[in-house]
């Protein structure tokens, strides 16, 4: 038990003193980025399942006739 409290408390100290967090700017440019993407990513998943549902029930309509 007491290697896990000293890996968390290593962690943190490595979190404060030699991580280098973005400044608020940059944050937020990243984090609207990030949602662009998402969203794009998410219309064209929606798009190939879309494609992919008519075509596999076209199939199957023509299969039974």
């Amino acid at each position: 038990m007491a290697g896990i409290v000293t890996y968390v408390k290593e962690s943190f100290e490595e979190l404060k003193n030699n991580v280098s967090w973005p400044t608020w700017t940059e944050a937020q440019s990243l984090t609207i980025l990030v949602a662009v993407f998402s969203i794009i990513f998410s219309l064209a998943i929606w798009g190939v399942d879309t494609v992919f549902s008519k075509v596999i029930a076209t199939y199957f309509k023509y299969i039974n006739g």
